[in-house]
């Protein structure tokens, strides 16, 4: 019922369109109305749009992030774009609707209208082709292994483009967040100790804007919290969403209907989900992973064509998922111990090499020091002088790399490590130990400073482990093809 009344309401609101000149339009349109468009793909009947999808009007809106906005991303370059219409769920893809399609349901937090996780972006597209299947649409995509084009012309399910996503996403907004410029924990499920912009206030938060909130530590119902200006829920929080897109960089050319680089090692996720901070919420910020990976932090959600696209999109992946094992050495930066630890432990139970990555200027040993000092390496991408380095990295076939979690990422002495060696065709098992972040968005910075590596999906220590940890790093290990002894 409260899906419903939700749905209801949002089919009765104004539409706003962003443009160039900033300018706003709007139509309204009953939720009678939307239930019964139709549009006809190639080959196909028309068919009626499901309940719960909704017109998102074509127009053209600036992409990316001002080189003003707090803690934006060299990647976000702003660029004007131009979309045309289609339609996109209200809603993220719950686990009874995923369930229903495949028979599998593989989130890690039970509930029939929480929002499915643990889904990879191949997982997705697979998902989007029968479904398509089942309601008699032409299906989007052709699935070779892990090689995907997409038929732009056909009328059934598909992911959004990156361009589509954040068109939709900010809703005619040019700020932050589609909530202007903070997000609290009563908007949007997220890491919500963690506001928008808590780094720069974090020993004075009563200048906040937004005060820390609640942690929740599980995703919600798709129907939780007020939805954006266009009738759109969970944009920002919950989970993130898998897009088309390979992730690289933006033209700055302007654009009609951009489907991304043709070629890449990593798919574009958007949105950010309940296990991180607010700043990785932003409207324009972009996380990638490979393909084949999946989180309990990571969901989707549809678009249909509302008319027939042209042309093919061909998905040609440089990636290759190739196993584990060969030469490993464990690349470690600690500093209060606890990665050290867990190096030292894998290291028994594997006789891998072990590394420890050290610094020129090692950072304070007081701990609220060292967090301002983490806080501005990171704000400033840099990339700290290293007094330690591998004589020979071509022996090694696997680095299996260890950091702490700062500030809901890598500290900055492992981009530095990454930026050191070509990384290219090997595979890399990141582990971290954390104070209750999990990965965060750490798996996503190295995938983007090591293109071209192999990337398994990464293992989560609380502090030091405790009395499982020998086992984790055993199970972890076991199911990444490494030999132990």
């Amino acid at each position: 019922m409260k899906r419903w009344l939700s749905l209801l309401m949002a089919g009765m609101m104004l539409f706003s369109l962003a443009s160039c000149s900033s300018e706003s339009l709007a139509q309204e349109s009953s939720e009678s109305e939307r239930g019964s468009t139709s549009f006809a793909g190639a080959g196909t009947e028309e068919v009626r749009v499901p309940e719960g999808f909704l017109l998102i009007t074509g127009g053209t809106f600036t992409m990316g992030s001002p080189e003003s906005e707090p803690w934006r991303s060299e990647d976000e370059t702003r660029h004007s774009v131009s979309v045309s219409d289609f339609y996109m769920s209200a809603y993220e893809v719950t686990q009874q609707e995923y369930r229903d399609i495949t028979g599998d349901n593989p989130s890690d937090f039970s509930g029939e209208n929480l929002p499915v996780e643990n889904v990879s972006w191949l997982d997705a597209v697979a998902y989007c082709n029968a479904r398509s299947e089942q309601e008699g649409l032409t299906p989007a995509y052709t699935i070779d292994g892990t090689s995907v084009s997409w038929d732009r012309s056909a009328n059934g399910y598909r992911l959004p483009t990156e361009a589509e996503w954040e068109y939709a996403c900010r809703a005619g907004t040019f700020t932050p967040f589609n909530t202007e410029t903070s997000i609290s924990a009563d908007e949007s499920n997220y890491y919500g100790v963690y506001p928008y912009m808590i780094e720069d206030n974090y020993f004075n938060q009563e200048e906040l804007e937004t005060r820390p909130g609640v942690y929740r530590r599980t995703t919600v119902e798709v129907d939780r919290f007020s939805p954006n200006a266009w009738g759109l829920y969970n944009m920002h929080g919950n989970v993130g969403e898998w897009v088309w897109d390979y992730y690289g960089e933006y033209s700055t050319e302007d654009q009609t209907d951009p489907t991304g680089p043709e070629t890449g090692t990593r798919r574009v996720y958007r949105g950010g989900g309940w296990n991180d901070f607010a700043k990785n919420l932003r409207s324009a910020y972009r996380a990638a992973l490979p393909q084949e990976n999946s989180s309990y932090n990571i969901g989707l959600r549809l678009v249909r064509n509302a008319t027939a696209g042209a042309g093919s999109v061909a998905g040609s992946s440089s990636s290759t998922t190739g196993d584990s094992g060969g030469n490993v050495l464990i690349a470690y930066f600690s500093w209060g111990g606890n990665t050290r630890g867990i190096a030292e432990e894998i290291q028994r139970q594997t006789g891998a090499d072990l590394f420890e990555i050290q610094l020129v200027e090692p950072y304070s040993t007081n701990y609220n020091t060292v967090l301002e000092q983490a806080q501005r390496d990171q704000k400033m991408q840099a990339r700290p002088a290293l007094s330690t380095h591998v004589e020979n990295m071509g022996q090694y076939d696997t680095i299996i790399l260890g950091y702490p979690n700062w500030w809901a990422s890598i500290p900055m002495p492992i981009a530095s490590f990454l930026e050191e060696y070509d990384f290219s065709g090997k595979n890399i098992l990141p582990f971290c130990s954390h104070g209750g972040g999990g990965l965060g968005q750490s798996q996503t910075a190295i995938a983007k400073l090591a293109p071209d590596a192999n990337m398994a999906e990464g293992l989560s220590i609380h502090y030091s482990g405790g009395s499982g940890l020998l086992d984790d790093i055993a199970a972890w290990l076991d199911a990444n093809g490494i030999e132990r002894q």
